[in-house]
């Protein structure tokens, strides 16, 4: 059973996504405030937050970067504000995912789902090796779903660790921002690649000592990414 924490102001969508969670059998907590939201971490311990942005008091913005802080717990934003700019600055906050409201219960699963996975263990394909790689002063242990800088565990969101791992798997390999969209975020649709680009860039600024000069997640411009340590 996921544990789920709903933090939405609006009564009448809360209490349709909260029936709509508790009916396919997710323990679902609901709050109207993001004060109240933080509270319930602790004592809930979700597994995913369904975060909306437009809260009143404190903003879901700083409720997803107050969550980040705390921990790798998946976020997805569930928002009426789909404009680009809403949606970068978001995802920029932390947020592992983003729904543009009115949305109904199976696309709200179907984004939990595919989040959720992102802190799953990862099986070794047939002839991998064991134990963690090494590239630099990275390490990356695909099996324990963990990454260590200069022998510090770093803390990163479900979809910063997936999206390294995967690129990490294929050294030199580039990928286009459709095929990280499939692979990583499991959509489908490209107008959702501000993902891609949300997610890079607060990947590099917890792995890269130059984000100007990046050493593992490199831009190959006009297609995509790839990881390639000097």
């Amino acid at each position: 059973m996921t544990r789920v924490l709903l933090i939405e102001d609006d009564p009448a969508v809360r209490r349709g996504v909260t029936l709509g969670l508790r009916r396919n059998g997710h323990e679902t907590e609901a709050v109207g405030t993001g004060e109240d939201g933080l509270e319930s971490l602790g004592p809930f311990a979700p597994d995913i937050v369904l975060l909306d942005l437009m809260l009143p008091g404190m903003s879901g913005l700083e409720v997803c970067r107050r969550i980040r802080e705390a921990g790798q717990v998946p976020i997805v934003i569930l928002s009426a504000r789909g404009d680009d700019i809403d949606v970068v600055v978001g995802l920029e906050a932390g947020a592992d995912d983003y729904i543009v409201k009115p949305a109904n219960t199976e696309v709200i699963e179907a984004r939990m789902r595919a989040v959720l996975r992102r802190v799953a263990p990862t099986q070794p394909a047939a002839g991998h090796h064991d134990g963690p790689l090494v590239h630099g002063d990275l390490e990356i242990d695909a099996s324990a779903v963990r990454v260590r800088k200069h022998g510090r565990e770093l803390t990163l969101a479900p979809s910063e660790l997936k999206l390294l791992l995967f690129l990490s798997a294929s050294p030199g390999r580039t990928f286009s921002r459709r095929q990280l969209l499939e692979e990583v975020w499991e959509h489908s649709y490209y107008g959702d690649a501000r993902l891609v680009d949300a997610c890079v860039k607060r990947l590099r600024a917890k792995i890269e000592d130059d984000q100007r000069n990046p050493r593992y997640v490199r831009t190959v411009r006009g297609f995509g990414y790839r990881f390639g340590p000097l």
